[in-house]
């Protein structure tokens, strides 16, 4: 497999590269709709609201955890995920300002 000469990238574009990632699997998207919904930390009932294995279920929040969308804390045997509101902000500020870019009319192109 080749690399990916992430370090030939801005920053930026790295970090829009990641976001598109953590969003480019449905189960990772309805975890956090199911987090946004509840408004709460959730404690275990993943598996029954997602309908996906508990291993499976603890790659995705960990690929979430790791981008810092969310955050977790042990409360005696469970780990307990919520968004992290501050992350989450800042991952909004830099796909808007991405994503809100226009094309320009261009009757030279294509």
């Amino acid at each position: 497999m080749g690399l990916t000469k992430t370090e030939i990238f801005t920053e930026e574009q790295n970090k829009i590269a990641l976001f598109a990632k953590v969003f480019g699997h449905p189960a990772r998207v309805a975890i956090l709709q199911h987090l946004f919904k509840i408004n709460a930390c959730v404690c275990g009932d993943l598996v029954n609201e997602i309908g996906l294995a508990q291993p499976t279920i603890s790659q995705h929040l960990k690929e979430l955890k790791h981008l810092g969308l969310i955050k977790g804390n042990v409360e005696g045997t469970s780990v307990c995920y919520c968004i992290h509101k501050e992350n989450w902000m800042a991952m909004k500020l830099v796909m808007n300002e991405f994503l809100n870019q226009d094309v320009t009319d261009n009757d030279n192109c294509c």
